[in-house]
Formats: structure tokens, C-alpha cells, sequence
């Protein structure tokens, strides 16, 4: 239990950067936290909670379908600075009550991830589970949301917040400090009223 706790800080604390986390319970009664919505593999009538940081933490449950649509076909937007389509494809999404995380694209590590993710450099990038369509086309993106299962009307409950958007590859973690060597450690500091030079 105590684990199981110290774990869901863990995620709650890295929550506080993609602004959101899913809680949801498995077929054995067993919570989960995790940043990524619940696997395939997960119960049908899973409830699905999202923690939103920016609303001071606040609980949010979807909607069944919603929840549903979200588990098994997660959205991922691909976007970059200076892009109409972009903005209005990020419109589009939120209008019609889609959650959604947003990747932005800005630098040659950026592109590289976006290639990855299977851009061909065009933006905006649209991912749907595991379906793809470059550049913005409403009609086209409504078809492809509907299929996966989001509804055509937006469900999300009004305190909702939509994560905020981050690098499509983000920067590495800074790396640790070189450890001082033995014999330095070892070595006694001079007195404090020692002249400068001093040695032992």
C-alpha cells in the first residue's frame, strides 16, 4: 500500500508538467495513475478520472463514451509556431470537446520525433490511436474522431482544462554532477583562521 502511494506521487509530481494524469481503476479493483490514458487492454466500463493541474488538481471524470474513445484511441496534435492550420486545427479540438496532447514542433530534435511519430514534415499532424492525417481538413478530421469513437457533440465537463502543450522531443534531464573524488573528500579542510597557502 505504502508503494502504491509513493508511486501515485511520483505521477502526480510528473503530472504537474503535461499538466494532467489518468486515474482509473482495473477488473481487480487495483488503482492506476499513470500520464497516458488506460491500455486497450483495460476493462470496457473503466471510469476514467483526469487530474488537471492547472485547475489546482481537481478530479475531472469523462463521460463514458468519452472515456472510452480516449482509452482506446488517444489524440496527439502535432503542431508549429506561424501555422494557420495549427491554430485552427488546436480550435477545432477544443470546440468540439476532444482531449488531446499537444506536441510542438521547433527544433531538428523536434523533427526528428515528429518524423518518428510518422510526419512527413508537413504540420499540422493528427494522431488518432494509431491513424494518421497531415495537414488540417475539418471535414476529414471529423470523419477520422467519429470512427475512433469521440462524439460529434462536446461532452467534457465544464472544469475540463486542456493540457498545456509541450516539445515534441523534450530536452534531456540535465545530467548529475561528477562525483568528487575519494581522496579529496578525505582531505581535512585548513582551519578557519588559516593563512593563505596553509597546508598540512
Amino acid at each position: 500500500m505504502k508503494r502504491l502511494a509513493v508511486l501515485a506521487a511520483a505521477l502526480l509530481c510528473l503530472g504537474t508538467a503535461s499538466a494532467q494524469v489518468y486515474k482509473w481503476v482495473d477488473d481487480k479493483g487495483v488503482t492506476h495513475y499513470s500520464d497516458q490514458p488506460p491500455p486497450p487492454s483495460a476493462p470496457a466500463k473503466t471510469k476514467v478520472e483526469v487530474k488537471s493541474f492547472s485547475t489546482g488538481g481537481a478530479s475531472v471524470a469523462l463521460p463514458q463514451e468519452l472515456a472510452d474513445a480516449v482509452r482506446n484511441r488517444p489524440v496527439t496534435l502535432y503542431t508549429t509556431a506561424q501555422c494557420d492550420g495549427c491554430r485552427n486545427a488546436r480550435a477545432m479540438l477544443m470546440a468540439r470537446g476532444i482531449p488531446f496532447n499537444e506536441k510542438t514542433v521547433a527544433t531538428v530534435d523536434d523533427q526528428v520525433a515528429l518524423k518518428k511519430a510518422g510526419g512527413n514534415g508537413q504540420l499540422p499532424l493528427l494522431l488518432v490511436g494509431r491513424s494518421k492525417l497531415t495537414g488540417f481538413e475539418q471535414n476529414s478530421w471529423d470523419v477520422l474522431l467519429s470512427d475512433a469513437g469521440y462524439p460529434l457533440e462536446k461532452r467534457l465537463p465544464p472544469n475540463y482544462q486542456f493540457p498545456a502543450p509541450v516539445s515534441a522531443a523534450p530536452p534531456p534531464p540535465p545530467a548529475p554532477e561528477p562525483a568528487r573524488p575519494v581522496e579529496e573528500l578525505a582531505k581535512p579542510l585548513p582551519p578557519v583562521n588559516a593563512p593563505p597557502g596553509f597546508q598540512f
